[in-house]
């Protein structure tokens, strides 16, 4: 909720200041989770470079690690991050022949 507070200034003249309530700025976008699914057609050092590729702020490890989650457990989140990123993650991954979706985080 906005609220509205008159200010008079030294020089007699009259200002608005507008102020937002604590509750409307915590109001952001929702997060998505990029998800890579087990991939038993490409090899796992291809899906391991792939991920740095399409991800570059993925270090080599974090890449394993979610190859491996994916790999172990049928699924592996890779990112969490606004909407038009994930997408973009996730079609590039599909563009190199790699299982992906995203979903809405909880």
């Amino acid at each position: 909720m906005l609220s509205i507070k008159l200010e008079q200034s030294v020089s007699n003249n009259n200002s608005a200041v507008i102020e937002k309530k604590p509750a409307e700025l915590k109001n952001k976008s929702p997060k998505y989770k990029v998800l890579l699914h087990n991939d038993p057609v490409n090899s796992m050092e291809y899906v391991t470079i792939s991920l740095r590729e399409v991800v570059p702020q993925l270090s080599e490890q974090d890449a394993i690690s979610i190859m491996l989650e994916a790999h172990n457990t049928g699924v592996g989140l890779v990112i969490v991050c606004d909407l038009e990123p994930a997408e973009f993650y996730s079609e590039s991954l599909k563009s190199k022949g790699i299982s992906s979706s995203i979903e809405k985080e909880d």
